[in-house]
């Protein structure tokens, strides 16, 4: 979903020729019409677009499906991404930018989409319990919201049962890429995951130079905790 024709078609020959089949559309609500229609299993989204803009279209998919985002945008603002990031979007490409990359990224969200294993069993750490198959976290029993990425990020450090991983190994658990990924998205979505943890007997960690790790701790943590 892009306004200017020419990225339109030329997203669309890289795409049709990795042998994807592809809609487009000019503006937002074109978007959100499609989308409720065809069921796509993933979206390339700008975020300056007529009627509707892409963070607001972003927003209300979130609202109804978990269909993989890849925000596009000219701006170079981390501002921007970090608002696409909270918003649930899985990536984001910045223009100018070269159609293979894209490509590239469209098959990395999509494995990663498509490799999620449903029925894993429950993982609890401390009174934490994830329910990878219902995709539901509790503490204490009582439900815990998380967006998409938190959860995928919260699972893969409970999976490893107080082992640390680096940033790298959770950009390619987590958002299924090796070499396109931004450390500091897992830094802002480990943030996240505090805050939901706090009140909770499970603390991620910070091990200085190396990554993270999610341990139980004996007492739970309180609001403004941080584990370093």
């Amino acid at each position: 979903a892009d306004d200017e024709k020419n990225i339109l078609e030329l997203c669309r020959l890289y795409l049709v020729k990795e042998g994807f089949t592809v809609e487009t559309a000019i503006d937002g609500q074109e978007v959100l019409d499609k989308v409720r229609r065809s069921r796509p299993d993933l979206v390339v989204l700008d975020i300056m677009m007529p009627r509707i803009d892409g963070l607001e279209v972003c927003r209300r998919l979130r609202k109804d499906t978990s269909i993989p985002i890849i925000m596009l945008t000219a701006r170079g603002d981390d501002v921007d991404k970090v608002v696409g990031l909270e918003l649930g979007a899985d990536d984001y490409v910045t223009k100018p930018f070269n159609p293979r990359e894209l490509v590239a990224r469209v098959k990395a969200v999509l494995r990663r989409a498509t490799s999620r294993v449903e029925v894993d069993a429950t993982v609890d750490v401390g009174d934490v319990s994830i329910d990878p198959g219902r995709r539901e976290v509790t503490i204490s029993g009582k439900p815990v919201q998380m967006r998409a990425k938190e959860f995928d990020l919260l699972l893969a450090l409970a999976q490893e049962n107080g082992r640390v991983l680096s940033r790298e190994q959770l950009l390619s658990r987590v958002w299924g890429y090796e070499y396109f990924g931004d450390s500091r998205t897992v830094d802002v979505h480990v943030t996240w995951v505090r805050d939901k943890l706090e009140g909770s007997c499970a603390q991620v960690q910070t091990v200085r130079g190396v990554g993270y790790k999610l341990v139980a701790m004996d007492t739970p943590n309180q609001p403004g905790q941080r584990g370093t």
